[in-house]
């Protein structure tokens, strides 16, 4: 009888564990399902049905994006159940500042070990996430790399797709001087930045099953992994339900000075009052424990405002209240102004409120 050969199970890859992590996370995969997809996984690809979705005349939209250095807080503190919403938070924001409805969504989760338990509860992030986008998880791939990763690290990546009817795209061509600036609170750090604030805990000394100096009701390690908030119920509300709403700009990695110029017109610019900015704990706990000044702030973070909305000044009480209604934090932040040459199209009067 021949001697048993090497196996690729030998060589780091447990094709079996793979098996059992589809299983676990099956129903959870299921219970995304929307019209025009049944959210079911096996096959070698997702469908969807845009006809069944209720679209005449689509333009798709897509988005891909990561979460960053905020996986290694959930690595190193082993909570790994909140982390897929950002994932999905990360791909959908950047849809719905387009107009767009996300329809599905696919995740890739890449790990040096797959632990099936661990995998099936990023998943359930996942999922919940697309519940609360209102998307289907329609596929994934899940790639074990034995030497690439460590065991216990792993990558999310997130592909997100949407429609939205040709005539309802953002940001609108008629922006423009005048219109109001309404700023949506954000929920913490999101996904950016994360870098930064993980070298301001290491001067600190502080771990993360220690209490969060700006909230001692939590750990460190659970308040920097509060997820990113999904804005895409709210703002399509606003877009349906009012005429006023023209633009839409996500605060991620760039902050305020970085992401705004990307939905104005050439010639235009925006003035904000970082006194009206809500600024949350945590920001204020990072710029006071490393003396971060407040220009750096507003690039790397989101400062308390996650989205960011253009709106027409007449009707700027009706999009405020439509998201309200939708559970959103509302702020009066500014307004839209013609640009001056060689200037920065996003000015500021006021300072952040950093004291803490």
């Amino acid at each position: 009888m021949a001697d048993k050969g090497l196996t690729y199970a030998e060589a780091g890859v447990d094709i079996d564990a793979g098996n059992r992590m589809v299983e676990l996370i099956k129903p959870l995969v299921r219970a995304t399902a929307r019209p025009g997809a049944d959210a079911e996984i096996g096959g070698f690809g997702g469908l969807f049905d845009l006809k069944r979705a209720g679209f005449t005349d689509p333009v798709l939209v897509a988005a891909t994006d990561g979460v960053g250095t905020k996986l290694k807080i959930a690595i190193e503190t082993g909570r790994h159940d909140s982390i897929g919403i950002d994932l999905v938070a990360m791909s959908v924001n950047d849809l719905v500042v387009q107009g767009a409805e996300p329809l599905f969504f696919l995740d890739y989760f890449a790990c040096g070990k797959l632990a099936p338990d661990t995998g099936a509860m990023i998943v359930k992030g996942v999922a919940a996430g697309c519940r609360e986008a209102g998307c289907a998880l329609i596929g994934g791939e899940t790639a074990e790399m034995p030497g690439l990763y460590r065991d216990g690290d792993y990558d999310l990546a997130g592909f997100a797709v949407g429609a939205a009817e040709r005539n309802a795209l953002l940001p609108r061509a008629d922006i423009a001087a005048g219109d109001t600036v309404l700023g949506l609170a954000s929920s913490g750090i999101h996904s950016n930045g994360y870098s930064l604030a993980r070298r301001v805990v290491e001067i600190a000394g502080l771990g993360w099953n220690a209490p969060a100096p700006f909230d001692t009701s939590r750990t460190l390690g659970e308040a920097l992994l509060t997820p990113t908030r999904i804005y895409v119920k709210s703002c399509l509300a606003a877009l349906r339900q009012t005429k006023a709403l023209k633009g839409l700009a996500h605060i991620t990695g760039g902050g305020f000075p970085d992401n705004i110029p990307r939905v104005l017109p050439d010639g235009l610019g925006m003035t904000l009052d970082l006194a009206r900015v809500p600024v949350l704990p945590v920001f204020k706990w990072l710029a006071k424990t490393s003396n971060i000044a407040e220009p750096e702030m507003l690039r790397t973070f989101n400062c308390g405002i996650g989205m960011v909305a253009i709106v027409d000044a007449a009707g700027a009480d009706a999009v405020a209240d439509v998201l309200t209604r939708a559970g959103e934090t509302v702020v009066r932040l500014g307004r839209v102004t013609t640009a001056a040459k060689d200037a920065p199209r996003v000015a500021y009067t006021g300072r952040l409120d950093l004291a803490g």
